[in-house]
């Protein structure tokens, strides 16, 4: 009648998919760079823990670890895209004024 009953642990969380999302999140709030470039170096390394642990074993957090790795390179291609911008704008801005800095 009392069938036993097996419960199965909740599969761990990967700690770094956690760090990838908190530093995806602090590049967009308070460390542009840094932020960005610890939340895609911790999202590539939590989804190759994910997918390099055996199935019954595998800790969770595959979607924290993509947005964390979308966030920092979303922040990383505007640092760079507004980098790119700001110095053709004093090229072209002294090139139009004529001035010469030699």
């Amino acid at each position: 009648m009392n069938d036993p009953v097996s419960y199965r642990a909740a599969a761990p969380t990967s700690t770094l998919a956690v760090v990838s999302l908190v530093f995806g999140i602090l590049a967009w709030c308070v460390l542009p760079f840094v932020g960005a470039v610890v939340a895609i170096v911790c999202g590539h390394l939590a989804r190759s823990e994910i997918r390099n642990t055996h199935p019954e074993r595998r800790p969770e957090g595959d979607g924290m670890a993509v947005a964390g790795l979308v966030l920092g390179y979303l922040q990383l291609f505007f640092i760079v895209l507004f980098a790119f911008l700001a110095i053709a704008l004093l090229f072209f801005g002294f090139a139009f004024t004529g001035w010469r800095g030699w």
